[in-house]
């Protein structure tokens, strides 16, 4: 298994604050699919964020949220 860092910008249709940050999680080699990736960001960074933003009164949802991811690199840290 390798460690993987990427950093990405996410956007929710809604609220009106941009998230970028950085993702670290672990795979096997080979390639990084996008995709898969975006989804998983989403999952366990970007709704979490998002929700703490907005508190109790909105309920995010993954849908509503895209993902940009400007690099990735395997990471050492």
């Amino acid at each position: 298994m390798t460690f993987y860092i990427a950093q990405f910008k996410a956007h929710h249709r809604v609220v009106q604050v941009e998230q970028h940050s950085i993702f670290i999680w672990k795979q096997e080699g080979g390639d990084i699919d996008p995709v898969l990736l975006e989804n998983k960001i989403k999952r366990e960074s970007s709704v979490h964020f998002f929700q703490m933003l907005t508190g109790a009164h909105y309920t995010i949802s993954e849908k509503d949220i895209s993902v940009s991811i400007s690099k990735t690199e395997p990471y050492s840290g």
